[in-house]
């Protein structure tokens, strides 16, 4: 979108929320522009980490968020590695995902790490217990998505998404590759909310005028 008419918008927006959007400071645009992988859609991707609680809290938004996301705008998360200490607990969220066991197990890994302090984020052997365990899986099988072959190049593109957008913590969320805000910046779970959408909004617009 450009800038300049996102920032003209902003200005005469009417929209009825909690933070009023102001360009660098609860929201920016991305260091870079990150490509899309729905082409025909508005993505949002969350930059997120397991060991972070603010993650965490922001979790329970974005869930029902996504309960009733519109037609044109799909969600996914992203777990951000910013730092080796992340590692671990990313390959955990994309051996859930090879595994069939995301939407299952998400919530409750982050329950076993804030809520119930069963094992730190970065204990890999603690990880593949809790997933065989709590999936019922064979330990192999969980182990294989540990150290799959695709692993390292998940791994790699979740490095370069929180390097080009710019971003100094998480969670953060990425709105079309363009745009990113947070909790932080927006100074609370449902004023990033809000955000997201008013972006979301200005961004349909956009795309709208461009087909004309």
């Amino acid at each position: 979108m450009n800038k300049l008419i996102l920032i003209i918008l902003i200005a005469f927006s009417t929209l009825a929320i909690g933070v009023q959007p102001q360009p660098g400071v609860n929201f920016k645009p991305t260091k870079e522009i990150i490509p899309t992988e729905s082409k025909n859609k508005i993505e949002v991707v969350e930059l997120f980490w397991y060991g972070c609680v603010h993650c965490y809290n922001m979790d329970p938004y974005l869930d029902k968020w996504a309960d009733n996301l519109p037609k044109d705008v799909t969600f996914k998360r992203v777990p951000a590695i910013p730092r080796k200490d992340w590692v671990e607990s990313a390959k955990a969220f994309y051996a859930l995902e090879s595994l069939g066991l995301l939407n299952k197990l998400h919530e409750k890994l982050f329950d076993a790490i804030h809520k119930e302090k069963q094992f730190k984020h970065n204990d890999t052997k603690a990880l593949i217990n809790w997933i065989t365990t709590t999936g019922k899986l064979d330990k192999k099988n969980v182990e294989a998505a540990f150290n799959s072959f695709s692993m390292k190049s998940k791994l790699s593109r979740s490095f370069k998404i929180f390097k080009a957008a710019g971003a100094t913590g998480v969670p953060t969320m990425i709105i079309d590759g363009k745009y990113f805000t947070s909790s932080t910046m927006a100074g609370g779970e449902q004023n990033a909310i809000d955000i997201m959408n008013f972006i979301i909004k200005n961004v349909r617009k956009d795309k709208a005028k461009a087909k004309k």
